[in-house]
């Protein structure tokens, strides 16, 4: 369950490996903003480079779910296509960050 009192905020994509590969759009929320309702053993934790970001998938479909951001530990970004009611396709045109070079990486 996610708590989204202002919607759907800060909406980006990212360019680095992993992201680029999953190619989701991505929202914002505090760390507090999320409850797992069911399914939390079936969450595998992926984590690369500096070990930052906590990035979940489901291990049985493989789906990006959500993770803690690198750029911002107190917040987690989500999936927006894990949203019943969200086309992540008709969404428009979504600011790209520069995972690439990310100012962690320096």
């Amino acid at each position: 369950m996610f708590d989204l009192p202002n919607g759907l905020e800060e909406l980006r994509r990212c360019d680095c490996s992993l992201c680029r590969r999953c190619g989701a759009i991505t929202a914002s929320m505090p760390l507090s903003g999320i409850t797992i309702m069911k399914g939390e053993d079936q969450l595998k934790l992926y984590q690369f480079n500096t070990l930052t970001a906590k990035h979940y998938f489901c291990q049985n479909c493989g789906i990006y779910t959500h993770h803690q951001r690198r750029s911002n530990p107190s917040q987690y970004g989500f999936n927006v296509a894990c949203l019943e009611s969200i086309n992540p396709l008709k969404l428009g045109d979504i600011a790209t960050n520069d995972g690439v070079n990310h100012p962690a990486d320096r």
